[in-house]
């Protein structure tokens, strides 16, 4: 089964555009990631901040410096690393206007990184 996208498309857009990466390539690398993300939720819920949820995806906030170890788990690039945590951080501040809270989450982002899993 092929792990869904749990990001706005032009969500993908912008983070593939400031992060170097192919547009066609970065819903793959987030169908890879889910799928690495999606089995590990449980664990997301009991060890970090969930600051948003709904029935498509939950979004959690992390240590710094997360998403190079997610990276290096997948074998991926560092720029495809990069790529995800820009990707997962612009969907958590698009949620954060949708909600009245970006300023809260921006805050959040200038010590922590976004995780967003697909539900």
């Amino acid at each position: 089964m092929t792990a869904s996208v749990p990001l706005d498309g032009d969500v993908l857009l912008l983070a593939a555009a400031r992060a170097s990466v192919t547009p066609d390539h970065l819903p793959e690398l987030v169908r890879r990631a889910q799928a690495h993300l999606g089995a590990r939720l449980d664990e997301y819920d009991r060890a970090f901040e969930c600051v948003h949820e709904d029935d498509e995806r939950a979004l959690f906030l992390v240590p710094d410096g997360h998403w190079t170890e997610l990276g290096a788990e997948l074998g991926l690039t560092d720029r495809e690393a990069d790529a995800l945590r820009r990707a997962h951080e612009q969907q958590l501040l698009r949620v954060g206007t949708k909600g009245g809270r970006r300023d809260e989450f921006e805050t959040a982002l200038e010590i922590r990184q976004a995780v967003v899993v697909g539900r």
